[in-house]
């Protein structure tokens, strides 16, 4: 499979096994022989919190971000193989940061994680300048992303999918003046399943204002708001040929990527059609609307199960 593992370090990015400076590894998957003049996509992943590369029980590399075909934990499902990872000259890019230790310790991180994820960005579009970059975050991988668009100082990514993103509207609104943020297309994909995580996120960790909203709650203009719990939403999806399943849990903070028919749409979105598949999805879910701030959307009555 056609997957560059890379982590971020005290030294700036490093290569997962061996830890050497990442540039080596880039050049040598990216060049002509390896790469075999491929104008594949270029996807790079981005995991959330309570994972730590390395550690022997919460390395990102061996579970969401592994090539596995099976998995004994339910939550590992693998994003390379779901996003198509190899196939049509697709390369993947598979970044760790340390995102174990208190929430207010991993959220610092991520924006400091973002800008060495900046540096690895701006060499992929030195060294293919050609080639389409597209990224996926999940939970604080997202905040990662969006620092990283703050820290470019020229256009890189080209469409962004944000899945429960974990931070705040100012960083948001940081990444999209950047030079990077203006060209990039970014889509938000959450659901009510989340809400109560967004809860606390809000609660527990402040932004760079008092009325600072995160994400799932702000309601931001100019981040297209993908919910998963919206019918409105599902319908206009399967209307466009990807049909997913029903919310099936109560709270969840992973069925942005667990629920039954994501992976299909994301693969799309990062494809040779995605642009077009973007902005159908914009014009399908409409601009978003402000969730109500007293509570959080339920999808199943309270007997239904939470996610562990």
């Amino acid at each position: 499979m056609s997957l560059i593992r890379i982590n971020t370090s005290p030294q700036g990015p490093v290569t997962h096994n061996g830890g050497a400076p990442a540039g080596p590894a880039l050049r040598q998957a990216l060049s002509p022989r390896t790469a075999q003049g491929s104008a594949g996509p270029i996807i790079v992943m981005v995991h959330g919190y309570r994972f730590l590369p390395g550690d022997p029980h919460h390395c990102p590399h061996r579970h969401i971000l592994s090539d596995h075909r099976s998995h004994a934990c339910r939550k590992a499902v693998s994003w390379p193989r779901g996003l198509g990872i190899g196939e049509d000259g697709r390369l993947g890019l598979a970044f760790g940061w340390p995102a174990r230790g208190t929430i207010w310790q991993a959220y610092a991180r991520a924006e400091a994680a973002g800008r060495d994820l900046a540096q690895v960005l701006a060499e992929l579009r030195r060294l293919a300048p050609h080639r389409p970059i597209h990224a996926l975050g999940h939970s604080l991988g997202a905040r990662v992303l969006l620092s990283a668009l703050a820290a470019l100082d020229s256009p890189v990514l080209d469409r962004v999918l944000l899945l429960a993103a974990a931070d705040h509207a100012s960083h948001l609104e940081a990444a999209l003046t950047s030079p990077a943020g203006r060209r990039a297309r970014l889509l938000h994909v959450t659901s009510g399943e989340n809400g109560v995580f967004d809860l606390m996120l809000g609660g527990l960790v402040l932004g760079r204002r008092w009325n600072d909203a995160v994400l799932g709650r702000a309601g931001a203009p100019d981040l297209p708001e993908l919910r998963l719990d919206d019918s409105r939403h599902l319908a206009g999806l399967c209307a466009l040929g990807f049909p997913l399943a029903a919310p099936d849990r109560r709270i969840c903070h992973w069925s942005t990527y667990l629920r039954e028919g994501a992976f299909p749409l994301y693969r799309a979105l990062t494809g040779p059609q995605g642009a077009a598949l973007h902005a159908e999805v914009t014009q399908a879910i409409g601009k978003p609307a402000r969730p109500a701030r007293a509570g959080w959307s339920l999808p199943l009555p309270w007997g239904a199960n939470a996610s562990s």
